[in-house]
């Protein structure tokens, strides 16, 4: 007995041992668990976190970085030194501190350094919904960012920001904090703090700002080059107007003063910095910003080689200048230039404006800018036939007189060619290379508007969204497009059927020579002066708009000098003497916009000529010949100077046959063995060169005014009638010997260059 209570008592002492020992072991492993994420935490958020206390002695010395040509000539020093002179807060005017806690943190004096309600909540639910870190930042956050944080947008250096907020918040008190960041945080350029930022764009003191001025101060540091006055003016205004509302809203000022501030121009000094290639620099410059952060690239001494050709680039400077001067009696005031390689998307040249440093938009870049294109943009209409084997380059277009109705429009369209006259029969390739209108509305009535608009996105033009929005004038230029685009859709051409979006960076390397992005491309030849061979097509890399084909077809028929003559006669500007470039003008009817664009196989141009405040030229400028192509011209030659002359590869699936001259079908022979038609040479792609024999000249019976022996209708009392020789196409019909009823040219117009 007693020997079973001994046994119980063991097995009751175990069982307590084992549990105590169990406990121990869960109380450890708690213990170890708390370590390890006490440890984890410290070392992702505590580890090297710098203090505050360095704030008020912030002396970081900046490193300047580089901007490169391609030759490795400097374009441009990314402020050196950061030009930052302290002021007090308490001798400036009380709306320029408003201003800032307006757009910046308008709860500024009531959070503890991290507002969770606008910013936190908000950026998290950005970060989750759209997949991608956001900001939310207050304004001691955004002093902390700039002034002891690095600029990667990662969830550790949020969570540092956030402890050093809080950090700050106890050992500064409020305004002591808006201090520092306002003398703190980068305007844009090497101005650093509100003083330098008044003295860099009004010439003045902090002190002595007007509201108008604090306004648009307050909205630079968030992106001081988007909002720069000097590069994006329109947008600067919306920006200052965004402070004034929002210190509306705050109740800093009243009704009226914003509405009287927001209709009030800014005057700004012109910018007084060595600069070359202003425009193209300053795109990089931005580009830079949105990979690396601000800090990086005006602080952290990057190395930027870029794809711009410098002896090119002032060549193209020299002649905008140059030929400008010559339009100024044509109410021509601006121009810009676009020079390319469109088998690797590099911009060789970027003249954004003809001077970047006049006011007061002189740094406006017209090459990033929408504007009309006229009838530039036709060939991407005719590629569209093609492409879809609707039309050949020999198929018949009636340019007579046509109006076309559309669903919704109360009004009927009638379009007019440039010269006010018609032309009667014309095939494909003289229709493009003469750029008449009427052809290239019947060509996108064909191809329809919503399929035009679609397509205008495989040749990487975002410009044109929403079908609804446009008529059968958009292939007239009733659209707008950026010159940057532009040449990527014409290089489509050029890269047979593949865009290439265009690059302006070749290396980008950190302050310690590491190699932070390069430029890789088996097109890719760094010395452009060099005569270079056709470029490897196979190794171009994108998405494909057309077909090898069609892009012959369109490539062929804009460098056919012949087929343009008739509108621009033999030995215009649209000539470079000893090469083949395909080329194409463009004038809106509005006389507001004047463009050439032309390429080989290795080079693209493009340029534009008008007026930044988009008020009309002179008329003379209707034909697209004496605007833009002289300049045009003399940037092609200097860029083909040394190259050989390269014709667009033909191929396999393109044939050639000879054609008909008035219906475009198949020349055949008669049983005598003689040709059936007057002929001429065409190409097609293989399988569409009968698509043209559908067009038939019929003998038919028609009415025919006796008096002036013109086609008419049986109401005319003068009529009668008679058997006519008939030819239609897809919306006209059009009487081959009856007296034309409108004005027709008598001669080969030669516009004078």
């Amino acid at each position: 007995m007693k020997k079973k209570v001994s046994e119980s008592k063991k097995k009751i002492k175990f069982r307590f041992d084992f549990s105590r020992h169990r406990k121990k072991i869960y109380i450890s492993s708690i213990v170890i668990s708390l370590f390890t994420v006490i440890s984890a935490i410290y070392f992702y958020i505590f580890y090297q976190l710098p203090s505050p206390l360095s704030l008020k002695d912030y002396k970081t010395i900046p490193l300047s970085s580089h901007i490169l040509d391609r030759n490795g000539k400097l374009l441009y020093e990314i402020y050196k030194d950061q030009k930052r002179t302290p002021v007090k807060i308490k001798d400036l005017p009380q709306y320029v501190m408003q201003s800032t806690i307006a757009i910046e943190d308008k709860d500024f004096y009531k959070h503890g350094g991290i507002s969770f309600v606008g910013g936190i909540l908000r950026a998290t639910k950005d970060t989750l919904l759209k997949r991608r870190l956001q900001g939310g930042s207050t304004i001691t956050q955004q002093l902390v960012k700039s002034a002891l944080l690095t600029p990667e947008r990662t969830i550790r250096r949020k969570l540092r920001e956030i402890v050093l907020a809080f950090w700050t918040e106890s050992m500064f008190s409020k305004d002591e904090i808006l201090e520092l960041y306002m003398n703190q945080v980068p305007y844009g350029g090497s101005a650093y703090g509100v003083e330098e930022a008044a003295q860099t764009y009004f010439g003045k003191e902090a002190k002595k700002l007007t509201l108008n001025e604090a306004a648009f101060l307050a909205g630079l540091p968030q992106a001081p080059s988007r909002y720069s006055p000097y590069l994006n003016p329109n947008l600067s205004k919306i920006r200052r107007n965004e402070v004034l509302k929002a210190m509306y809203k705050e109740k800093y000022i009243n009704k009226e003063t914003y509405d009287k501030l927001a209709q009030e121009k800014l005057s700004t000094k012109p910018i007084k910095q060595k600069i070359k290639a202003p425009h193209f620099t300053f795109y990089v410059k931005s580009q830079l910003e949105n990979l690396y952060g601000i800090k990086q690239v005006e602080e952290g001494g990057l190395r930027v080689t870029t794809t711009l050709d410098l002896d090119l680039q002032q060549e193209a400077e020299k002649v905008l200048k140059e030929e400008l001067e010559k339009l100024k009696n044509l109410k021509v005031s601006n121009g810009a230039i676009l020079v390319t390689r469109p088998p690797t998307g590099e911009i060789l040249s970027m003249v954004g404006s003809l001077d970047y440093f006049a006011s007061p938009s002189g740094a406006f870049n017209v090459t990033t800018a929408s504007r009309q294109p006229g009838s530039a943009i036709k060939p991407l209409n005719y590629a569209i036939g093609l492409e879809t084997k609707i039309v050949t380059p020999a198929s018949v277009f009636l340019d007579i007189p046509t109006c076309f109705f559309a669903a919704g429009q109360p009004t009927k369209y009638c379009p007019r060619n440039y010269d006010g006259l018609f032309h009667g029969i014309t095939q494909l390739r003289f229709a493009l290379g003469n750029s008449y209108n009427i052809p290239a509305v019947k060509m996108l009535a064909v191809n329809g508007v919503e399929n035009f608009v679609a397509s205008s996105s495989a040749f990487a033009i975002t410009t044109f969204k929403d079908s609804k929005n446009y008529g059968l004038s958009l292939t007239l230029g009733g659209g707008e497009v950026k010159m940057t685009e532009f040449a990527q859709a014409f290089s489509a051409f050029a890269n047979r059927g593949i865009p290439k979006k265009l690059n302006a960076i070749l290396e980008v390397k950190n302050k310690k020579g590491e190699i932070l992005y390069k430029y890789k491309d088996p097109n890719f030849i760094k010395e452009i002066k060099k005569p270079l061979s056709s470029p490897n097509f196979f190794a171009i890399q994108g998405n494909r708009a057309i077909s090898p084909e069609t892009a012959f077809l369109i490539s062929h028929i804009l460098l056919d000098n012949n087929a343009r003559s008739a509108a621009f006669g033999s030995s215009s500007f649209l000539v470079i003497t000893n090469k083949a470039v395909s080329v194409k003008t463009g004038t809106t009817n509005d006389k507001k916009d004047n463009w050439t664009i032309g390429y080989t196989p290795n080079f693209l141009a493009a340029v534009w000529v008008g007026n930044n405040d988009n008020t009309p030229m002179h008329p003379y400028l209707t034909s697209g010949i004496t605007g833009a192509a002289p300049i045009w011209n003399k940037v092609m030659t200097f860029v083909l100077k040394n190259q050989t002359d390269l014709w667009p590869v033909r191929p396999q699936d393109v044939v050639g046959r000879q054609v008909c001259w008035e219906t475009g079908n198949i020349m055949s022979k008669n049983p005598d063995g003689t040709e059936s038609c007057k002929a001429r040479f065409e190409y097609f792609i293989k399988g569409t060169e009968n698509i043209s024999d559908e067009v038939k000249i019929e003998k038919t019976v028609v009415p025919v005014n006796r008096d002036t022996g013109k086609m008419t209708t049986v109401d005319d009392p003068a009529h009668e009638m008679k058997e006519k020789n008939i030819i239609k196409d897809r919306f006209s019909s059009f009487c081959l010997d009856c007296t034309p009823d409108y004005p027709v040219p008598t001669t080969s117009p030669t516009p004078t260059p």
